[in-house]
């Protein structure tokens, strides 16, 4: 077998690996920034709900 297949193979399987990383990675930023939107939502729907809550104390009163 020519050595130079191997060393086509060598950059083949190196840029699949290089593509999967990029990828794996691309995906881990969009889960963490997911994860803080989401926290975000849970900030506002709390806040609004004790924002609300007040307002009933105060209709009551």
């Amino acid at each position: 077998m020519d050595p130079r297949n191997f060393t086509f193979m060598f950059y083949g399987f190196l840029a699949a690996w290089l593509i999967v990383l990029l990828y794996v990675i691309s995906l881990a930023r969009r889960g963490a920034r997911l994860k803080k939107e989401l926290e975000d939502v849970r900030q506002l729907v709390s806040s609004a709900q004790s924002g609300e809550a007040a307002r009933l104390e105060d209709r009551v009163r």
